[in-house]
């Protein structure tokens, strides 16, 4: 099914999200973080893996509803990826953490 805008998500989803408005701010967390080895990296991660979830849930939806393609669907959702394994390896870099290289 063709669809001129394919591969486009909606601003919704562009991380221009302002506080006040009936939605959160990319700064604020969704849920606690409550791991015992907590610091400042691993919030910042558990805050862009919380997005990373939302935001793959907002693409299947418009993918579900007829609005991106199956396709589109898969290109954005694998951008994302690669930002949060980018995410990744900058904030838990060198921590020690169990499967540090895997699925790449």
């Amino acid at each position: 099914m063709a669809n001129d805008n394919e591969g486009v998500l909606p601003s919704s989803l562009d991380g221009d999200q302002r506080s006040g408005s009936g939605v959160a701010s990319p700064m604020e967390a969704h849920g606690s973080y409550r791991g015992s080895d907590w610091s400042p990296e691993r919030l910042a991660f558990h805050q862009n893996l919380e997005s990373f979830a939302e935001r793959v849930g907002l693409i299947v939806g418009l993918q579900s509803n007829g609005k991106l393609s199956q396709e589109g669907a898969y290109a954005e959702i694998r951008k994302l990826w690669k930002s949060l394994r980018s995410s990744k390896d900058n904030l838990l870099s060198g921590d020690g953490s169990p499967g540090e290289t895997a699925n790449r």
